[in-house]
């Protein structure tokens, strides 16, 4: 393979592995003043968030209005969906974003969200009234960790630097671009919004296609709409020139731009193949009727030539041997070259590893405090060098980590690769796991209701975002309380992705020799058959939320009452018995909303039911968690329900807590995560 055509792979796979995730991003004025729960202004914005979706679709896409008697109480709002998304899909795009603006803007009087996955929606509410004034201020952007290469710059700027000038234009003239039309059905919205809204796809050497979506609100004039573009272009030019892609928000405009389709409004483009470098021709082989001797082939050149061919195969032989020596490195560098510390900068920030660095120990290795030189804190992940499966986990987990990008993700900075030190370096969370607070009896006191109602919801969109909002279908495999680490503000994080799996788009299913997970909190499908999915990382969160709950490990209900028992089988039977309460948490139990509590225990045995079909999705058990108002189904009986016969019962099998075997079901009596269990 020439260089070039090494250096079109190399492109191609640092674009693929290089994607910016960002289903929703919310931005909170914190300048603009607060409100208090339950106040009128309070009242008032939740009842926008009940009739605002409705209010956009009936009105073509856009809603812009307010509510409220007069004064500081009056709440100005506005919604809008992009063109070409249906009635169901603005909808949803529309709740789920204001259902977020209210969680993480709790207080803020100001706030607004883009979201831009499938479609584009845009949920803006204030005290004051902006219908018609431009706002550049609040912003937000997110860009592309790498960079386009240095020698590629100055022809990829031509061409990037066209097409955005062409999209303001477009964008901000009243009249849709052509480019960005799709043919209409009942079942699409023919938007007002799409009067500064302009998508356009353009073909640029060696990195394929830059897609750009620029859209702005119908609200503001045609000149403030190409001002506000033109700041978002501006701003990427100064601040963030070589990247390779980013979104930028704010409150009047929306521009993306990457080097990938990177939402369901470019499904309709046409998408053209950058131009590829012609490849080299070998040589014209003599005609076949030539006389060896009168083209000047004598048998000595013949055998140099057989002597050059035979060095070239061997020289080959040799280049395979070394690429398969380096293909364990490149499977690293590839996808995550730009983000590679040296192994002398996390030692100066770990201070050499130092013990009083050392936060804890998992199961691949220390964690250490660091400090970077630019006053960034992180958290250091030292896998350690004698794990015989510390090595494929690493991969995974720089790999897998790399392509994600949510609030509720523990979010990875970079890695090192030096000799036997695998080093990840992720950011710093300060209250460190949920299990130090939820599973100490002191420290618990700090985990009320609300922050663990809190800690539930945050885990659920997190779980969500791989499940369904990211690129990529993502099944964690090893939830639990130690891998949700907690923010300042005990927002939770879900970290360890050392055990997560890729799943193709389409693909709903898998399954797998090699089982692992860590016990009690495995589905029975997957201990038993080596089977997962989703549905498996569902089940694992309903026995996280009945911990959250209850403030009892899953494993400390074993051989309780002289019956083989674990926290599922004992929540069952609190639910047989309608003694649900039994299971709170004392320090919860008189700041509790009883039925609200009630409620989180039904949806988390509708988590762990024996049958995987029977088990909610995550954005179903979002809506439960969320809204009230949806029904519950009644649970079936959970996985490892342990009842009088020694149906999945270890003991019966002359098993000792913690074991497993390719015959029985392992009880869920061990907080080790395993790596390696054979399925039957």
């Amino acid at each position: 393979m020439g260089k070039e055509g090494t250096v079109l792979i190399l492109c191609f796979l640092t674009i693929s592995f290089s994607a910016i995730y960002v289903s929703s991003q919310i931005i909170c004025d914190d300048t603009a003043g607060t409100f208090k729960r339950s106040s009128p202004y309070d009242k008032n914005l939740r009842l926008i968030n009940s009739t605002l979706a409705s209010n956009v679709t009936n009105h073509n896409g856009w809603s812009n209005g307010s509510i409220g008697l007069g004064g500081p109480n009056i709440v100005y709002n506005m919604g809008m969906c992009s063109s070409g998304a249906g009635p169901d899909a603005c909808s949803s795009c529309i709740n789920d974003a204001f259902n977020s603006l209210l969680q993480t803007c709790p207080s803020q009087t100001d706030a607004f969200s883009w979201v831009g996955d499938e479609i584009i929606c845009l949920v803006r509410y204030s005290s004051k009234s902006f219908s018609g004034v431009l706002a550049l201020k609040p912003f937000d952007q997110f860009h592309n960790n790498f960079d386009i290469r240095k020698e590629d710059q100055k022809g990829f700027d031509s061409v990037w630097d066209g097409l955005m000038s062409r999209m303001i234009t477009s964008a901000s003239s009243s009249v849709r671009n052509s480019s960005s039309n799709s043919s209409s059905s009942s079942s699409q919205l023919s938007l007002s919004s799409s009067k500064y809204y302009a998508k356009d796809v353009s073909p640029v050497p060696i990195y394929g296609n830059i897609t750009v979506l620029m859209q702005c609100t119908p609200d503001i004039s045609s000149k403030d709409c190409k001002l506000c573009l033109e700041t978002s272009v501006s701003y990427y030019k100064n601040e963030l020139h070589g990247k390779k892609g980013c979104i930028i928000l704010r409150p009047s405009c929306f521009l993306r731009w990457e080097l990938f389709p990177f939402s369901g409004v470019f499904d309709n483009i046409n998408f053209k193949p950058g131009p590829s470098p012609a490849p080299s021709l070998p040589p014209s082989p003599p005609h076949a009727d030539a006389d060896l001797t009168n083209t000047g082939f004598s048998r000595g050149k013949i055998a140099a030539i057989v002597i050059v061919m035979f060095v070239a195969i061997i020289v080959f032989a040799v280049g395979v041997a070394i690429f398969k020596r380096r293909k364990q490195k490149q499977d690293i560098e590839l996808p995550t070259e730009s983000v590679q510390f040296e192994l002398k900068t996390i030692e100066a920030a770990t201070n050499n590893f130092s013990e009083r660095n050392k936060l804890g120990e998992g199961g691949f290795g220390e964690v250490y405090k660091g400090m970077l030189m630019n006053g960034t804190e992180v958290a250091v992940k030292r896998l350690s060098k004698t794990s015989g499966q510390g090595e494929v986990e690493f991969k995974n987990e720089v790999v897998v980590v790399a392509k994600l990008q949510h609030r509720n993700l523990v979010r990875l900075l970079g890695f090192s690769l030096h000799g036997e030190e695998k080093l990840l370096v992720y950011e710093f969370v300060p209250n460190q796991s949920l299990d130090y607070f939820l599973f100490d009896p002191s420290k618990r006191v700090q985990l009320n209701w609300t922050v663990r109602r809190n800690i539930i919801v945050g885990i659920t969109r997190g779980i969500l975002y791989l499940h369904q909002d990211s690129r990529l279908k993502i099944i964690h495999r090893d939830l639990k309380a130690s891998n949700i680490l907690l923010d300042a503000h005990m927002n939770p994080k879900i970290a360890d992705f050392g055990m997560a799996r890729i799943f193709g788009v389409d693909q709903s299913v898998a399954n797998t020799a090699r089982v692992v997970g860590t016990f009690g909190y495995m589905p029975p499908e997957y201990v038993t058959h080596g089977q997962f999915s989703t549905k498996s990382d569902v089940y694992s969160f309903g026995v996280l939320i009945l911990e959250i709950i209850s403030g009892r490990k899953n494993s400390s209900f074993y051989q309780m009452d002289g019956l083989v028992n674990n926290l599922v089988t004992y929540v069952w039977r609190l639910w047989e018995n309608e003694s649900l309460l039994e299971l709170v948490d004392n320090v919860i139990k008189e700041d509790c909303k009883r039925d609200e509590v009630n409620r989180y225990i039904h949806i988390g045995l509708l988590c762990v039911q024996e049958n995987p079909v029977d088990r909610p999705t995550l954005s179903t058990i979002h809506q439960m968690l969320t809204n009230s108002s949806v029904t519950l189904p009644v649970p079936r009986p959970p996985g490892f329900f342990f009842g009088n016969g020694p149906r999945s019962n270890p003991v019966a099998h002359g098993l000792e807590p913690g074991q497993s075997s390719s015959k029985s079901i392992p009880c869920s009596v061990d907080e080790a995560t395993i790596t390696e269990v054979t399925p039957r």
